[in-house]
């Protein structure tokens, strides 16, 4: 029906903008508010812009990568162990959750959560610590995965608001909008849980190592601790006009995450993971060096890496 070509595209946009006035929190940033992209470019007439920037995100090189690189554990053997994707999806999907119980901009959200990672090297933080290290010594620069996470965004002309949300998902910086500030807090929320869970599968810890009275207040189970986790995040939010989290609670959780450093992020575990991982990136750094790349190309060649193809790229140099 040639007629009605382009009517609903039309109506786009005054559309969402009515649905968003009427439904979301005055705190909440607005599609049509965005401060806008690097480059322009002509916008869909279906999406908003922080739909658009989700696509170009799940659409991109980078995030596919993410699925072959390690959250902890280096290339275990197993089909269940978590992978930055999957933690990428479950705090996004988390983060969603608070989001629209918030009434904040769930798009929004969501892009940032889907691009928080899009820059972290191989082998999870033992990589990122590997990268930062190499570069320092050898250039005087410093390695930070949201820094690069940046970079890669920027690449894909992502939005003001999610750029900013990604950067600042961790480091110093405090994020601008509330949509930003649930990642940054989400992402431990997830990350902390599903590490008990999959360190618990691995067998660097049991049931009875867990702290107890952490537990007792957060719950037995991952499931029963992320709902606990986001309800009172929630609930504590809504009274404070921003994203915090009761003292208690968030006491707990600070408890639980220095837990999982003492005995899995660098536990004896660990620092053979560690190692295996500097000797990896130090190998493929020095002989990008040695020929003569640069410090920015080198940085963005590693940190795209997956796994397995800067495990294979080694062994070729040897």
């Amino acid at each position: 029906m040639p007629e009605l070509a382009g009517q609903a595209a039309d109506a786009f946009a005054e559309r969402v903008r009515r649905v968003e006035e009427s439904w979301l929190s005055p705190l909440a940033v607005r599609s049509h508010d965005t401060r806008g992209r690097l480059r322009p470019i002509e916008e869909c007439r279906v999406r908003t812009a922080f739909q658009r920037d989700r696509d170009r995100i799940v659409h991109s090189k980078a995030f596919r990568r993410l699925k072959q690189k390690t959250q902890v554990f280096i290339d275990p053997a197993g089909d269940h162990y978590r992978t930055r994707m999957t933690h990428t999806l479950e705090t996004t999907a988390i983060s969603r959750v608070v989001a629209r119980a918030l009434r904040l901009n769930e798009d929004l959200t969501e892009a940032i959560g889907l691009g928080h990672d899009l820059g972290h090297p191989p082998f999870g933080h033992a990589g990122e610590a590997a990268l930062d290290a190499a570069l320092s010594q050898r250039f005087g620069r410093r390695f930070r995965h949201n820094e690069q996470s940046l970079r890669v965004a920027e690449d894909l002309n992502l939005t003001a608001e999610v750029r900013h949300g990604i950067l600042t998902h961790t480091g110093p910086a405090e994020p601008e909008t509330l949509e930003a500030r649930i990642v940054r807090l989400v992402d431990r929320v997830a990350y902390i849980n599903h590490d008990i869970d999959d360190a618990i599968r691995y067998g660097i810890l049991s049931e009875d190592d867990l702290p107890r009275a952490e537990l007792d207040l957060l719950g037995s189970t991952g499931g029963e601790r992320i709902d606990g986790l986001v309800h009172d995040l929630v609930e504590t939010s809504a009274l404070a006009g921003d994203i915090v989290q009761s003292a208690e609670v968030g006491a707990a959780m600070l408890s639980l995450r220095a837990f999982m450093f003492e005995r899995v992020y660098l536990g004896p575990h660990a620092k053979r993971e560690h190692e295996r991982a500097r000797e990896t990136v130090r190998r493929i750094f020095d002989h990008l060096a040695d020929a003569g790349s640069g410090p920015d190309e080198i940085t963005a060649f590693v940190a795209g890496m997956t796994d397995r193809f800067a495990l294979t790229y080694a062994e070729e140099l040897a």
